[in-house]
């Protein structure tokens, strides 16, 4: 019996996991209103380590990493746009309220251009009927290049319209000159062709997974390269 009281007593005086993550969420959120983003950032990573079912840390995560994304402060924070998905993802899943506030939440426009937020807005690249709207509304990355990430991108608009942008590497005396080339495309089923002015026709396909492979151009996913070392 003394156990017992012991134990109940022990219960009563100690906080649950539950409104720990609570309180350390409210922290954050004061934190994030005073402009503070890395120390709201630790908190709310904190309340969603609590208590891994409360939705709204994970949002909030989701939230200060798409701020301190926007704020070019990437690498010191992996503000990648996977993790910001992953844990948006998250918070979906625990609560799918989320995704309306999401949505209409300017922190998190950095992975509007994603395939993982066209998602959630319930397109997929497995259907061939979604494919031509994924592909105007993702941004497009190559793989890294080292130090200089990824080189090349590629978006496409309305009049089948693709513009090409690529990093000039090899140019050492002006390492930051870029290009662009804009050109035309068509897309059937998931067969791309893509045509730039004095080049031969650049034929390729979007997979189910959501990646371009291109002749020539080599693979295209819808996150950069960043912060190789």
């Amino acid at each position: 019996m003394h156990r017992l009281l012991l134990l109940l007593a022990l219960a009563l005086a100690t906080p649950s996991s539950a409104q720990s993550a609570r309180s350390l969420n409210t922290e954050g959120f004061r934190l994030y209103q005073a402009g503070k983003y890395p120390e709201a950032l630790e908190k709310f990573q904190a309340a969603a380590q609590a208590d891994p079912k409360l939705a709204l840390a994970h949002y909030n995560v989701a939230a200060t990493l798409g701020v301190l994304r926007k704020q070019g402060q990437v690498c010191q924070y992996e503000a990648y746009r996977d993790t910001i998905l992953e844990r948006l993802n998250t918070a979906v899943r625990l609560d799918p309220r989320r995704l309306t506030r999401a949505k209409e939440d300017a922190d998190l426009d950095p992975i509007r251009d994603t395939v993982g937020w066209q998602r959630l807005l319930g397109r997929s690249p497995e259907r061939l009927a979604d494919v031509p709207e994924i592909l105007r509304r993702v941004t497009w990355y190559s793989p890294g290049e080292g130090v200089y990430g990824s080189t090349r991108k590629l978006t496409f608009s309305a009049g089948q319209r693709v513009v090409l942008w690529r990093r000039v590497i090899e140019d050492e005396a002006n390492p930051t000159r870029t290009e662009e080339v804009g050109g035309t495309y068509t897309l059937k089923g998931r067969t791309l062709t893509l045509s730039f002015p004095g080049k031969k026709p650049i034929s390729g396909k979007m997979t189910p997974r959501g990646v371009l492979e291109l002749e020539e151009l080599g693979r295209f996913l819808d996150s950069p390269s960043e912060c190789e070392a």
